[in-house]
């Protein structure tokens, strides 16, 4: 491709900036191998939705008809999708014998969300984010909100498999540690409010790990309060807790802890529900939010990491919160700054107790 000559534009003294090619090329490279992925993340989902990267986690070498045959899938589709994969490097392809695999390392990204590795399901929200591109066009003229019970149900699980991985590695050994005592008291026994609680996958988790404790999730969808009321049931923990479908400002009780996972951003009015948290906090109790790590300048998050929260924030976060009263609308990289400025607002002593590689562990006490 060659740049020869730009247009000036028409009454204007002045041409339009040159264009340097090497630049250009660069730039259009990149954007075509984000696109392909862009592409490729509507069939990794398919992977998982039907069995294929957990019949391929196996790591037995496989050709398209026997992969057929293991999952009940058209062959011909599959001879096109393991290429596909191939091409992206998610699987290994010898020509020899015309074999694919599953390596393990990538299995374990892949095909097990169970994995302190787990990824997939981040491919299950990206397919419900495109879903609801109309609904967010619209959004992006008028300024209005998306509710987090309007998105495409597919929101709802590809959000907590996303985040199942970071509960899993993060939650016992960095953040809940963070908090000075924190961890023998719950040991001990304490009253645990979750706002926000989604399907409940902290909460569970907690309920599990602190059998002393007691433990209650609210959040305003219906869904997934049934979901995790479900899931408590299911796993024998209901006698210890309890998932209620309340706004984060409506909620009763007296609670020695209250936790927010990856929420306060999301809500309508964070100041608001943080001076609820702590007007419902007993005589030493605490308020913890889990927030996605960010610097405070908008300049030093802008690196891969940075973008997948930012699109996430534009995507879901922001419509959430706009959706709400006050539609304060923080967004998921609002920097630790803004964030402790937020609990001061709330009448809260805010800090930031740990940040990890992910994420930022905020702790709001009483004066």
């Amino acid at each position: 491709m060659t740049i020869t000559e730009q247009p000036t534009t028409h009454g204007s003294k002045t041409s339009a900036p040159a264009i340097d090619e090497g630049a250009l090329m660069a730039f259009l490279q990149q954007v075509a191998g984000h696109q392909a992925f862009a592409l490729n993340a509507t069939l990794a989902y398919l992977g998982d939705r039907l069995g294929l990267w957990r019949t391929l986690a196996d790591s037995r070498p496989t050709t398209s008809a026997d992969l057929a045959e293991r999952t009940g899938t058209a062959e011909r589709y599959l001879r096109e999708w393991l290429a596909a994969q191939a091409a992206a490097g998610y699987l290994s392809y010898d020509p020899a014998n015309q074999t694919f695999r599953l390596p393990p390392e990538h299995a374990a990204v892949l095909a097990d969300d169970d994995s302190p590795a787990a990824l997939i399901g981040c491919f299950e929200t990206i397919v419900a984010t495109a879903a609801t591109a109309d609904r967010l066009a619209h959004a992006f003229v008028t300024g209005e909100g998306i509710g987090w019970h309007e998105q495409d149900p597919r929101v709802f699980s590809g959000v907590e498999r996303f985040f199942r991985p970071l509960y899993a590695n993060s939650l016992l050994t960095e953040w809940l540690p963070a908090v000075d005592g924190l961890v023998a008291r719950l040991e001990a026994g304490i009253d645990v409010l979750d706002v926000g609680c989604g399907l409940g996958t902290p909460t569970l988790q907690l309920a599990e790990a602190f059998p002393n404790s007691r433990f209650v999730g609210v959040d305003y969808h219906a869904e997934s309060i049934r979901r995790a009321t479900a899931t408590a049931s299911r796993r024998g923990l209901s006698d210890r807790v309890r998932f209620v479908q309340v706004d984060a400002e409506e909620y009763t009780g007296t609670f020695d802890l209250v936790l927010m996972f990856d929420a306060l951003h999301d809500l309508g009015d964070p100041v608001g529900a943080l001076r609820h948290a702590a007007a419902r906090l007993a005589p030493g109790g605490v308020v913890v939010a889990i927030e996605p790590a960010a610097a405070d300048r908008l300049e030093d998050n802008l690196h891969p990491l940075g973008l997948s929260w930012y699109a996430s924030s534009t995507a879901l976060c922001v419509p959430n919160s706009l959706s709400q009263d006050v539609g304060a609308a923080l967004g998921s990289q609002a920097g630790t700054a803004r964030l402790v400025d937020v609990f001061a607002q709330a009448g809260l002593r805010g800090r930031a107790a740990a940040t990890t590689m992910f994420n930022v562990v905020l702790e709001g006490r009483l004066p």
